[in-house]
């Protein structure tokens, strides 16, 4: 049995979809179905279980599991904005923690979700070497509850016994029910279609123009095949930067949306909100070189290939993963 926490969510979904397309269908997926988009996102999933989060850890305190081999732990808050410290500590800390815990004791694959949040204004650089983790500064409390389950994983030294992935921009299907947080691509898509333009902050920085900031964009299908590389080798392990490995800025993203669309590119410069302003990164780059070395040699799909697909096969037509 495979366990996908978060598995009616964005990546968690993208996964389960692909472990069926491996004929995988053992699958308990870990969710609340508290939108309707992620509902949809689990309707043609199959699956021999559905169990609310707060239910499945109870069954891991009470150690109450039997048959599961791995654990795939994508489910927590994902909102880079959300200001509850406690309520992140619990959600992205402690449930973590407690799934790691049991899972190392019951001799089950563990990979789980950190972020690039946690790199903060990259001063330090996007170097997954894990000897450099306390040298890390996240700037908003998302990244410090992602980074302090990294730092707790290093000093229990279990990162050889698990995997953590530093997801950076991951944009595709089935993030519908993301709203705020969904990707770029997907805003801009509605923007464009419905406005016939696309809206992009202003930069405050002079070594950046409007729209040249930067962000390492990654496809959903790309995501999913990097993170099932650890379910295929399960001797590694470590934390892991989930990335293209090349900055895009954000002005060849919204030009690539109106390109898919057939479309002439409209792009409008907005103020960035004061509440952003000093938390704003104006580059960020996964190095890959890591996941390069561990055996990973699969093509990166181009940021215009992947707006394509993505616009031309599930926005334009509606669609989802699986549909």
């Amino acid at each position: 049995m495979i366990v996908v926490t978060g598995g009616a969510g964005f990546i968690g979904s993208a996964i389960a979809q692909e472990l069926n397309t491996r004929e995988r269908a053992d699958l308990i997926i870990v969710d609340d179905i508290d939108h309707p988009e992620k509902e949809k996102n689990i309707a043609l999933i199959k699956y021999q279980e559905l169990i609310g989060k707060n239910s499945f850890l109870g069954k891991i305190l009470d150690r109450d599991i039997k048959s599961i081999e791995v654990i795939i732990h994508m489910g927590a808050c994902s909102s880079t904005t959300e200001t509850d410290k406690d309520f992140l500590t619990k959600n992205n800390y402690h449930y973590t923690r407690h799934l790691a815990t049991c899972a190392l004791e019951k001799n089950i694959r563990f990979i789980y979700a950190s972020s690039a949040a946690t790199y903060g204004n990259g001063e330090m650089g996007y170097s997954d070497d894990e000897s450099k983790l306390k040298t890390l500064k996240p700037l908003n409390s998302y990244g410090k509850s992602k980074h302090k389950f990294d730092l707790w994983a290093k000093s229990q030294g279990i990162l050889d016994r698990v995997v953590g992935l530093k997801y950076f921009n991951i944009f595709g299907p089935n993030e519908y029910h993301k709203e705020n947080m969904q990707s770029m691509v997907r805003k801009g898509f509605i923007q464009a279609r419905e406005k016939n333009k696309i809206r992009l902050f202003k930069s405050y920085r002079k070594e950046y123009q409007d729209g040249e900031q930067e962000r390492d964009f990654l496809y959903i299908k790309d995501a999913v095949n990097m993170t099932l590389f650890f379910l295929d080798h399960p001797k590694i392990g470590g934390i892991f930067n989930i990335g293209a490995g090349r900055a895009r800025n954000w002005n060849d993203l919204a030009t690539n949306i109106f390109k898919a669309m057939g479309r002439e590119p409209q792009i409008e410069y907005i103020p960035m909100p004061e509440t952003i302003i000093q938390q704003y990164q104006y580059h960020t780059y996964a190095e890959i070189k890591k996941i390069r070395d561990a055996g990973y040699t699969q093509p990166i799909t181009s940021l215009e290939e992947g707006i394509t697909d993505y616009v031309k096969n599930y926005l334009l037509p509606n669609k989802r993963l699986g549909s």
